[in-house]
């Protein structure tokens, strides 16, 4: 294994370690997601049928997931951050491996723990009604591991330039809410002012609730082909970013 690969596997390794042992983070990921499926689903729903004819719960699920792998995804960088505060980081950079598998490895887990946790709220797919064939299952799972890398990625480049928890933890919160809204998660995009549909076409995860509703419930507004094209190149270019940020750290 050369030093690269083995640098990637490492932190990974690290990374998935400390997310096994925070049971409880485990198992309250699922809170939330809850929340919004059976009191704010149950709610809206009650008053009217969602987009396309389909319920309104079956059409927030895959936006839901979607939140899950965003929050998760976004907040996994914040051990950057960490690591920066108590000099892990300056030990890293300074062995002998290339930055960019610092980087790859970063992402791999942060998008490894966001997927399994997204992977744990289709277990209420059966509780609303959708029905999960194995291949929408792989399908899904493959999707949530792009999603999430994207999702990584960029939070790894907004790390990269934080020095403080509490820096990152604002810059975040004032991202990833309107990248949540703007996603077509709640409601269809097709529908929104001209001013939203446009900030919509630049929110990554407008693509990915996207193709995760063509595969889950068949309700997608733009073809999963062009979701995943889109999401690739915000991936690549978060990628190419967050190495060149990690290259200039002293």
């Amino acid at each position: 294994m050369s030093d690269a690969l083995r640098a990637i596997y490492v932190i990974w390794q690290r990374e998935i370690i400390k997310f096994w042992r925070e049971k409880a983070r485990i198992v309250t990921s699922l809170v939330q997601p809850a929340v919004w499926l059976f009191i704010m689903g149950k709610g809206i729903g009650s008053t009217f049928r969602g987009p396309m004819n389909v319920d309104y719960v079956q059409f927030m699920f895959p936006g839901v997931i979607a939140m899950t792998v965003l929050f998760s995804a976004s907040f996994s960088a914040i051990s950057i951050v960490w690591d920066r505060e108590f000099g892990f980081l300056k030990e890293v950079l300074v062995a002998p491996v290339p930055r960019t598998a610092v980087v790859i490895g970063k992402a791999l887990a942060g998008s490894t723990t966001a997927t399994l946790q997204g992977v744990m709220v289709l277990l209420f797919a059966p509780l609303i009604g959708v029905n999960l064939q194995a291949p929408v299952i792989i399908k899904t799972i493959l999707l949530l591991l792009f999603i999430s890398f994207t999702v990584t990625s960029g939070g790894i480049v907004i790390a990269a330039k934080m020095q403080s928890f509490h820096s990152f933890q604002l810059v975040m919160n004032f991202l990833i809410m309107p990248m949540f809204f703007l996603s077509g998660a709640m409601f269809p995009i097709h529908n929104l002012p001209l001013w939203m549909k446009l900030m919509a076409r630049i929110d990554p995860m407008a693509y990915g609730v996207d193709a995760l509703k063509g595969v889950l419930i068949g309700a997608n507004e733009m073809g999963i082909g062009q979701d995943i094209v889109v999401l690739a190149v915000f991936c690549m270019l978060a990628i190419f970013i967050a190495v060149f940020l990690f290259n200039k750290e002293g």
